[in-house]
């Protein structure tokens, strides 16, 4: 398979205010929020990046996504350098986070009709696959319905059909089911599913084990910026349960108690 992602000695840093400096209980002016991080993720796979807050993940999906850039390092996107080609690479990928938040005085169908121009998709098949997503995820009923009257979980999905208006062929989702009931969340993870088996590459940062170990093919944990471990979902485990390998690998390079 392609490696459709490539990711290579990715170093971030940030600079702390005093506030920062107290809530983060050092004297340190210097965070380094990715320090030298690398991994691959090929097409049709789904690879899970696991980590405790703080690790960097979300730091790396947005370098990866053109959000910001690194200090040094580099990604590639299909080919395609988030550094020289930011405005290429963002055609090429959808982007959802939990931090997407979405005016509350505007409607599904107008939220999909503008992000569907700004990518600049043909009307009729921005039509079509209106209709297919709305209909998967039951926003058709509330299509006019302002987003501030839907349900936590209605405006998880219409984030996501949102962010893959453009039918990217790489996804990348921040915590995709963070805060969901269980019924909106099987709905997006299936859907995970669905978009891996039409040969597309998704990345998903999370600190659930259990949904790593339901749809991730490759798994990469990182703890403090850095890529411990990165390889196949089974070669990491090796038969033990995922939990147990992470909080033994945290407590080797943490150097404390889990």
């Amino acid at each position: 398979m392609q490696e459709t992602l490539i990711v290579q000695n990715l170093v971030k840093t940030f600079e702390l205010s005093k506030k920062q400096q107290k809530i983060e209980r050092t004297k340190l002016k210097i965070k380094v929020a990715v320090d030298g991080l690398s991994f691959t993720a090929k097409e049709g796979e789904i690879y899970g990046l696991l980590g405790p807050n703080g690790a960097g993940k979300t730091t790396t999906l947005r370098i990866i996504s053109t959000l910001i850039k690194p200090n040094s390092g580099e990604v590639f996107v299909l080919g395609k350098s988030v550094i020289k080609e930011p405005e290429k690479v963002r055609s090429e990928i959808g982007f959802l986070t939990s931090e997407l938040k979405l005016e509350d005085f505007f409607t599904p169908n107008y939220l999909y009709d503008y992000f569907s121009d700004l990518h600049g998709v043909e009307k009729s098949v921005s039509e079509k696959r209106k209709t297919e997503l709305f209909k998967k995820f039951g926003i058709d009923k509330f299509a006019e319905v302002k987003i501030a009257d839907l349900s936590t979980g209605m405006k998880q999905k219409v984030s996501l059909v949102v962010s893959i208006v453009h039918d990217p062929k790489v996804v990348i989702f921040d915590e995709p089911t963070n805060g969901l009931d269980v019924l909106t969340a099987k709905t997006v993870t299936d859907f995970l599913i669905d978009l891996k088996n039409q040969g597309k590459t998704i990345i998903i940062s999370t600190h659930i084990f259990s949904l790593v170990e339901k749809i991730c093919d490759r798994v990469g944990i990182i703890i403090n910026g850095k890529m411990i471990v990165s390889d196949a979902l089974q070669t990491v485990t090796g038969g033990k349960s995922l939990e147990d390998v992470f909080f033994d690998i945290y407590k080797k390079e943490v150097g404390e108690d889990a």
